[in-house]
């Protein structure tokens, strides 16, 4: 079992990694800016499951695939960037039904679809899998054994980690909301800011390596 100090020193880590600007927590913010604090929440329990998916596949060592396959790389790349662009394509149009609709609100896509949202955000982005790859093994100790507990329980903590900022980060993002959906032309502005941030973080995913 690792020890307390460990433990907290890499709790600590997590903290300061989840607050540093990164497409996750950009994420967030603009689905929490676009429908509000509890769309934000969403999102992050999403991402949050995500993060399950990465610390279960560096357990069992199926992680190491993406960083000796550049072919697997690049497939789960093009996907999340695929689906990025999609997500732009979405709240470009939104912004654009708005404009034609006089005192039309923007159509909320529905919690199940933003939790998805979350999930295929995070499990399509294969820079996570290699970061949980290089970062959680730093802190196991195979001396002490059980080394797939060791990461399984290092990422609940970068999990309880992530919940605490980005939850930060989504009231924050509702407050925006509030701000924004008082006009028609401050929803349509949000919606194109969204398209913008969904392309921008296409574009980096697509040109970024291994």
């Amino acid at each position: 079992m690792l020890s307390p100090e460990v433990l907290l020193t890499f709790f600590a880590a997590s903290l300061l990694l989840g607050i540093a600007p990164g497409p996750d927590n950009i994420f967030v913010l603009t689905q929490s800016a676009v429908y509000g604090v509890r769309a934000g929440l969403v999102t992050t329990l999403g991402l949050v499951t995500g993060l399950c998916v990465h610390t279960t596949a560096v357990a069992l060592g199926v992680a190491a695939i993406f960083q000796t396959s550049p072919l697997a790389f690049t497939i789960l790349k093009c996907a999340g960037a695929a689906y990025l662009l999609y997500l732009a394509w979405m709240s470009f149009r939104a912004g654009a039904l708005l404009a034609h609709t006089p005192g039309g609100g923007a159509a909320f896509p529905g919690y199940a679809a933003l939790y998805r949202r979350g999930i295929v955000m995070n499990v399509t982005n294969p820079k996570v899998t290699l970061f949980f790859l290089a970062f959680l093994p730093q802190f196991c100790n195979p001396v002490l054994g059980g080394v797939v507990v060791q990461v399984l329980t290092l990422g609940t903590l970068f999990m309880l980690a992530t919940v605490l900022v980005f939850f930060s980060v989504a009231v924050l993002g509702g407050r925006l909301a509030l701000w924004f959906n008082r006009s028609q032309r401050g929803q349509i502005l949000v919606h194109r800011a969204a398209g913008l941030v969904f392309a921008g973080l296409a574009v980096v995913l697509l040109f970024t390596g291994p």
